[in-house]
């Protein structure tokens, strides 16, 4: 879609999902829409007030009996006149509605150009319209609450205290320099880094509290992966509480990769469940593992499981060596149950049994330590955008921190770190990203 779609027309779209239900909504935004209302509804309906009407096509018949509700702009969600017309949820009648709509001159919605007409009416920044999609889009519980927290502006605001300290320190720079000879209270070298420090210290929790929202918004991928014959898939039936996975004593059962959602502590988690790994001549086990390989390079933490009544062997020692240095991993003894002496757990090896479900909440708290979960109050739900501007921030802040006694440079520096904070709420931002983010939202939206 275009980056900037012109704000001059009407646009429509059915705002419910598709299929039959009892209620279906279609939704029109733009300016001065007194003259479409008349024709549709025969008259202008109070603004703010549900109004039962019949809907009218170009013969005066009655497509539709329905809610009628109006908003006049600017107090509307898109900052335009907006009308949403509640009728009886059958696609037929949704789609005679929408054709009706735009007969009258609407154009049909791109993805999202509702939300982003809200934003370019300065009725959300980018970061509450964003959150519009995230709160759509929630997987759990907590997702929901936080993705709320942001469209009442708590990330925004965060966000706008750090360009205020930033601001606040570049206007004491930039007088030092404009106004040398003047004592300026206040802007001594280590008043400036004690501010840059306080700066970087906000800047650092919420990239912290960033990171926690970003797990809760994405998932984690968390890869099932051993010798065969361990307990990976009754590990994964044991963690989903089903029986996705066909458990057999025979090795080389699983020759393609399990994926399951679950939910711990509120945390998404799409658990993989893949093809033991190990030497083998059958030409479909060994393209299973060779797609157990792929799931590892894609992981975001690893659960290596081996048999607690074996023991670390050397050939998992020797699988243990082959994985991505950097890679969190989890070393799941399954099996206890088999095993005549248990060893003290650790954050880095746990014991269960995947036939008992012995051992399983500590299983299931050491995973989401393992994975970086961190539960605290700051906690945001920032998209990989929102991470990549507070790290170039950051940047930005760190080498402001390297030529503090170099006024021009710093206050570059300053600039720099400011302008990629401005990017997060939309205050500076390309057109090309709007469009491409807007353009990811749900018609109608």
């Amino acid at each position: 879609m275009d980056a900037i779609r012109s704000r001059n027309d009407a646009i429509v779209a059915i705002a419910t999902p598709p299929g039959r239900g009892g209620v279906g909504v279609v939704r029109v935004s733009g300016p001065n829409l007194g003259k479409f209302t008349e024709l549709l509804l025969g008259r202008n309906p109070l603004p703010r007030r549900a109004t039962l009407a019949f809907f009218k096509d170009d013969q005066g018949n009655t497509i539709d009996q329905g809610i009628a509700l109006y908003f006049s702009g600017p107090a509307s969600y898109t900052g335009e006149d907006v009308l949403e017309l509640q009728g009886h949820g059958g696609p037929v009648l949704m789609q005679m509605l929408l054709n009706r709509c735009v007969q009258l001159g609407a154009r049909l919605a791109a993805p999202g150009e509702f939300t982003q007409r809200a934003f370019l009416n300065d009725k959300l920044d980018l970061v509450q319209a964003e959150s519009v999609a995230d709160l759509i889009e929630a997987t759990t519980e907590t997702a929901a609450r936080l993705a709320m927290r942001s469209l009442r502006g708590e990330f925004s605001n965060i966000v706008d205290a750090l360009v205020q300290q930033l601001v606040e320190l570049r206007v004491l720079v930039e007088a030092v320099m404009d106004f040398p000879d003047e004592d300026l209270d206040g802007m001594s070298q280590s008043n400036s880094e004690q501010r840059l420090a306080e700066v970087r210290k906000a800047l650092k929790r919420a990239l912290e509290g960033g990171r926690q929202g970003s797990i809760l918004r994405s998932g984690l991928q968390v890869v099932l992966t051993g010798r065969p014959n361990v307990g990976k898939s009754s590990l994964l039936n044991r963690l989903s509480g089903e029986n996705v996975a066909i458990v057999t004593p025979v090795p080389g059962t699983t020759r393609d990769a399990l994926r399951q959602t679950i939910q711990i502590d509120g945390v998404p988690l799409n658990i993989i469940d893949t093809a033991g790994l190990r030497e083998t001549s059958d030409e479909i086990e060994s393209m299973g593992i060779q797609r157990t390989w792929e799931a590892v390079s894609q992981a975001d933490l690893l659960l290596f499981v081996l048999a607690a009544n074996e023991g670390l062997t050397s050939e998992d020692q020797n699988l243990i060596d082959q994985f991505p240095a950097g890679l969190p991993r989890l070393l799941v003894y399954n099996k206890m149950d088999l095993s005549l002496e248990i060893e003290e757990a650790t954050p880095e090896r746990v014991f269960v049994s995947a036939k008992t479900g012995a051992g399983l909440p500590e299983l299931k708290r050491s995973l989401l330590t393992a994975a970086g979960w961190r539960p605290g109050e700051d906690i945001v739900m920032a998209r990989h955008r929102h991470l990549d501007a507070l790290k170039q921030a950051d940047t930005h802040l760190e080498s402001a921190e390297m030529v503090i006694g170099r006024p021009e440079f710093f206050a570059e520096e300053l600039r720099l770190a400011q302008q990629q904070l401005c990017q997060i709420t939309g205050e500076f931002t390309a057109d090309d990203l709007l469009g491409e983010i807007f353009s990811r939202f749900c018609i109608g939206k």
